[in-house]
């Protein structure tokens, strides 16, 4: 087993309810650490498990049968220049040589906010791209594709329950 760390972004509970946190901890959630940011339910896990898969999959069942929402699972797929240059292990000002082009050629675009001063990368776009660049292992792009998969199909239940509701 393997312990992977990793946090899910919930709503939907009171957290000032008498039973909140024991809510959790009886549905398994005994491994995270359970937090408020922005209005947001953050639970922050140290999860043990086979696969970073079975890790995050146990997690939203378990903040479910919570009785919580899970609105997306952290750390996020959008990143900026500097968080690029932390989750590889390189130095920010390598990573602005590389999207500049000043360092290697065809550093990926960003796909957000492209015409502003700090614009976003798809992380599993450039954890692609470096391990082509043999920087960072295929287990980090692994890694990075599960959480990208895992929010798109919270997403798209988002989605679904909105058009029920509607």
């Amino acid at each position: 087993m393997k312990t992977f760390e990793f946090s899910i972004v919930a709503s939907g509970l009171d957290h000032e309810a008498d039973d909140f946190e024991d809510r959790f901890f009886e549905a398994g959630c005994d491994d995270a650490t359970i937090a408020f940011a922005r209005g947001a339910i953050i639970l922050q896990f140290a999860r043990q498990a086979e696969t970073l898969v079975d890790a995050v999959n146990s997690a939203v069942e378990n903040v479910k049968a919570a009785g919580a929402s899970v609105e997306r699972v952290e750390p996020d797929y959008l990143v900026s220049l500097s968080e690029i240059a932390e989750r590889a292990g390189l130095t920010r000002a390598a990573i602005t040589q590389y999207a500049k082009g000043e360092r290697g050629k065809d550093f990926p675009l960003p796909i957000a906010r492209v015409t502003t001063d700090s614009p976003l990368w798809d992380w599993t776009n450039v954890a692609k791209w470096l391990r082509g660049r043999k920087q960072i292992s295929d287990e980090v792009v692994r890694q990075a594709e599960i959480l990208r998969d895992t929010n798109a199909a919270l997403e798209d239940e988002h989605h679904k329950e909105a058009r029920l509701c509607a």
